[in-house]
C-alpha cells in the first residue's frame, strides 16, 4: 500500500504528459486558433493623429487579431484602429507579438485600419524628435502606444494555451454598393482634375462616375464544428465619414464590424482595410454626420451577404502555409535628410505626413531596411499583407494573377512609405503621389508586383 501511494503521483504525472503529447500530435494534424482583443483608445488629453482627445464616445478603438497554431510556427494577424503604425513602431508590434505567440516576426502581420480620429505610431520619428529637440510633435510620444502593445502581447500570451481546435475554414464575398469611389478624378488630358476626398461637399465632384474600385468585401472564416470562432473581413476604402472632432472613433468600418459582431457573436470579427489609398466614400458622403451610420450599414450588409454566401471546407495543418518576401522600396527623389532636418528645426508641424514622418522613412531606407511582403495560404484562399496607403490597382492586379484562387489583401501594414501609387500615377499629379504624401519613387510598382506574384505562385496550384 505504501508503494502504491508513492507511485500514484508519478503515474498521474505520466498520464498528464501522455495527454499533452497526444494533444500536440492532434494539433500537428489539425489547426488551432487563439483570439485576442484589447482596448486601443487613447485617454482624454492625449494626442491623436490630428487633434488631442476631447471626449470619449460609446465605441472604443480596438487592437485585435488571431493566432493560428499548426504543425509549423504560429502565425499572428493583427488589426488596429489607428491611422498608421510605421517604421520601428511597426517593428516593435511584430517583435512583441511574435515573442508572445512563440514565433518569428516575419510570421506576424500588423495592419492599421487608417481611421483619422485615432493615434498614429512611429518610434523612429519619436527618436528623431527627441534627438533634434524640436517641439510640437506630441503625437509621436509613444508611452500610450507601448501600453497598448503590452496589452496585446499579454492577451496573446494568455490566449495561446486556450486555443480552439479548428475543423473548417470558409470563404465568401459580396458586392458592397454605394460606399467606395475613386478618389482621383482625371481630366481629358489624363491629369488629376479633382480629388474626391472622404467627405466631398461639391455636388459636381460627387456626381463623377464611381471609377476604378474593388467593390467586393471578402470574408475568411475559421470554424470549430458548426461554430464560427473568427471572421476576417477585407474591403478597400478610406474609412472616414467625418473627423477632426477630437473623439476617438473606429468610424464606419468599425461600426460595421460591431454590427456583425452582434449578429454572429460566437466569432471575433477582425476587419482589414484593403488597398484603399486612392479610394474614398466621397461620392456617397458630403460630410453630414448621419452618413456614418448609412455607410456602416451598407458595409455591414455586404459582410452579412458574404457570410451567408460562405462555403465551408475541411481544414488540416497541411492546408495552411505562410510566405514572406523582403523588399527594398525606392526612396522618393524629393526627400533629402539635411533638408528635412532644416525644415523640422525651422517650420511648425503641419499635416499628418510631416517632415518627421518623412525623415524617419529616409533613415530607414538609408539604413538598408526591407519590408516583408507576406501571404497566408488557407486552402483555396490567399491573404496578402502589404505596406502603406496602397492604390487599389495593386489589389485588382493580385486578384487577376490568380483567378483560380480567392485572393484577399490587407494594406496599411508598415505605414513608413505613406501613399504608394502605380508607376503611371506619379506623372498624373494629384495629392496622393505628391511630395507631401508619397515617400517612394514610381519604380515601386514592379517591386511590389513582383513580390505579390512570387507569393501567389508559391506552391503553384492549390
Amino acid at each position: 500500500m505504501k508503494f502504491f501511494r508513492s507511485w500514484w503521483p508519478l503515474r498521474f504525472l505520466l498520464v498528464v504528459l501522455f495527454l499533452a503529447a497526444f494533444s500536440v500530435g492532434l494539433r500537428a494534424q489539425g489547426m488551432g486558433l487563439a483570439t485576442f482583443d484589447v482596448d486601443a483608445t487613447p485617454p482624454l488629453g492625449s494626442a491623436m493623429a490630428y487633434d488631442p482627445v476631447k471626449r470619449l464616445d460609446e465605441l472604443t478603438l480596438r487592437c485585435r487579431g488571431i493566432v493560428l497554431l499548426g504543425s509549423e510556427q504560429p502565425i499572428v494577424l493583427c488589426a488596429v484602429d489607428w491611422i498608421g503604425i510605421a517604421n520601428e513602431g511597426h517593428d516593435a508590434f511584430r517583435n512583441e507579438l511574435a515573442k508572445a505567440a512563440g514565433t518569428q516576426p516575419n510570421r506576424v502581420a500588423v495592419h492599421a485600419l487608417h481611421q483619422h480620429d485615432a493615434p498614429g505610431c512611429d518610434f523612429t520619428a519619436e527618436k528623431i524628435i527627441r534627438e533634434l529637440g524640436v517641439e510640437g510633435f506630441t503625437r509621436f510620444e509613444g508611452t500610450f502606444h507601448r501600453l497598448v502593445l503590452q496589452r496585446a502581447a499579454d492577451a496573446v500570451r494568455a490566449a495561446v494555451p486556450n486555443a480552439v481546435d479548428l475543423s473548417h475554414y470558409s470563404y465568401g464575398e459580396a458586392v458592397v454598393k454605394e460606399v467606395a469611389s475613386q478618389r482621383r478624378i482625371k481630366g481629358i488630358d489624363g491629369k488629376i482634375r479633382f480629388t474626391r476626398t472622404s467627405s466631398t461637399k461639391d455636388p459636381t465632384v460627387r456626381a463623377e462616375p464611381e471609377g476604378v474600385i474593388d467593390p467586393v468585401v471578402s470574408l475568411l472564416g475559421f470554424w470549430a464544428g458548426d461554430k464560427p470562432v473568427a471572421l476576417l473581413s477585407f474591403f478597400a476604402c478610406h474609412p472616414q465619414s467625418y473627423y477632426r472632432l477630437g473623439i476617438p472613433s473606429p468610424d464606419f468600418p468599425g461600426i460595421a464590424r460591431f454590427i456583425r459582431g452582434q449578429d454572429v457573436n460566437t466569432a471575433l470579427h477582425v476587419h482589414f482595410n484593403g488597398a484603399g489609398g486612392n479610394v474614398t466614400a466621397g461620392k456617397y458622403n458630403d460630410g453630414a454626420q448621419g452618413n456614418r451610420m448609412i455607410l456602416a450599414t451598407r458595409l455591414a450588409d455586404g459582410m452579412r451577404r458574404a457570410f451567408d454566401a460562405s462555403k465551408k471546407e475541411p481544414l488540416a495543418a497541411s492546408d495552411v502555409g505562410w510566405g514572406s518576401v523582403p523588399v527594398s522600396l525606392p526612396l522618393a527623389s524629393h526627400l533629402n535628410e539635411a533638408d528635412l532636418i532644416a525644415k523640422l528645426k525651422s517650420l511648425p508641424p503641419k499635416g499628418y505626413i510631416s517632415f518627421a514622418d518623412q525623415l524617419a522613412w529616409v533613415r530607414r531606407v538609408q539604413g538598408g531596411h526591407r519590408i516583408d511582403v507576406t501571404c497566408l495560404r488557407v486552402g483555396k484562399t490567399r491573404m496578402l499583407h502589404l505596406p502603406g496607403e496602397l492604390f487599389v490597382e495593386y489589389q485588382l492586379a493580385a486578384k487577376a494573377m490568380r483567378p483560380d484562387l480567392h485572393v484577399m489583401m490587407a494594406a496599411y501594414g508598415d505605414y513608413g512609405p505613406g501613399y504608394i501609387g502605380t508607376t503611371v500615377s506619379y506623372p498624373e499629379g494629384g495629392y496622393e503621389t505628391g511630395p507631401n504624401a508619397s515617400s517612394v519613387a514610381p519604380e515601386v510598382e514592379p517591386i511590389l508586383m513582383g513580390a505579390m506574384k512570387t507569393l501567389l505562385e508559391a506552391g503553384s496550384r492549390p
